[in-house]
């Protein structure tokens, strides 16, 4: 496995800047935003799109720093009732697909997308109670009407240009879990897969080493963020899970997002690293830092430093012990 980072916390930096200070950490991997909510500091989508030439140039700058681009990422909602940003969002998305497609970048990240509760819903309504009954039939709708007929199509346009979607399993969304990032491809295609991130797992009470060991059978693992949560216990007790609190709360909220091994511990880490490793995985692990307790450096070199403690580099040698 190689060791990444999704660059949108270096959007400060300029995109040269940035690839030496990515080198400089010791890393492999850049993952770059096009748009939408990661914005895209480092990718002028339709320039890239429009010439060769800068599409050389672009590469070369990456290659020469011994860096792959692990995947270019679009997060945004194309399902959304704003229909200004669903349309930003799909077009976003089948951009990056096309960008991929010509610079051999096999993996394009982003959301499922959360639709309204009916066709002329003004927000997006993310259902997660069977009951009271209405609830199941808004999800119904959302799956049959919105969520299904459009990554029928967006699926079978990444097939078409030999790259694989990773949607990541995050909350607020319709594909949040291992069941429905499933359900979903078998609904569609198997260009549709995970970008897993543990973060976003632990807190639905979900076991990443289990989720991985269930999404791997399927060959459902495109691509890994590495994120950490901490679960403050008694903040839980007091607003639950699905807490409302703004991420800034951290003395109050019941859960937080931390940079690796500040929310886990590196021995369930370096099992993660494992049951990758053993179920196929053999791609880069991505860094993700949205830690509110740290500042960019110190998490983005926190985390480094413990994954590459953990991080499995090298194949297997041959079992010279039987």
């Amino acid at each position: 496995m190689k060791l990444g980072v999704f660059t949108t916390l270096f959007s400060h930096m300029e995109f040269e800047e940035m690839l030496d200070y990515v080198q400089a950490a010791g890393l492999h991997a850049v993952e770059i935003g096009t748009g939408c909510y990661p914005g895209g500091s480092h990718c002028n989508l339709d320039l890239l799109l429009e010439s060769e030439q800068v599409r050389s140039t672009y590469i070369e700058h990456i290659q020469k720093r011994d860096l792959i681009i692990s995947a270019f990422s679009c997060h945004g909602n194309p399902l959304s009732p704003d229909t200004a940003f669903a349309k930003k969002s799909h077009e976003t998305l089948l951009k990056t697909i096309q960008l991929a497609s010509l610079l051999d970048v096999p993996v394009v990240n982003c959301f499922s997308g959360v639709a309204g509760d009916h066709e002329n819903a003004k927000y997006p309504n993310w259902p997660v109670a069977p009951w009271p009954n209405e609830y199941n039939d808004i999800l119904k709708w959302q799956w049959e009407e919105k969520l299904i007929p459009y990554w029928k199509q967006v699926g079978e346009f990444a097939k078409e240009h030999g790259v694989k979607i990773g949607l990541e399993l995050h909350g607020g969304f319709l594909v949040h879990t291992p069941y429905t990032l499933l359900k979903l491809r078998q609904e569609t295609c198997n260009a549709i897969g995970a970008n897993l991130d543990p973060s976003h797992l632990w807190w639905q009470g979900i076991d990443p080493i289990a989720a991985i060991r269930l999404l791997m059978k399927e060959n459902a693992i495109f691509h890994f963020h590495a994120k950490d949560t901490y679960i403050d216990q008694e903040n839980v007790n007091m607003y639950g899970l699905t807490d409302m609190q703004p991420y800034g709360e951290v003395k109050t909220r019941a859960w937080t997002f931390r940079s690796v091994g500040c929310g886990h511990s590196l021995d369930e880490w370096s099992q993660i690293m494992s049951v990758l490793r053993t179920y196929g995985y053999d791609y880069v692990v991505s860094i993700e830092h949205e830690d509110p307790l740290m500042s960019i450096q110190e998490g983005f070199k926190r985390a480094t430093k413990n994954l590459q403690s953990i991080l499995i580099e090298e194949n297997p040698s041959q079992m010279w012990w039987v």
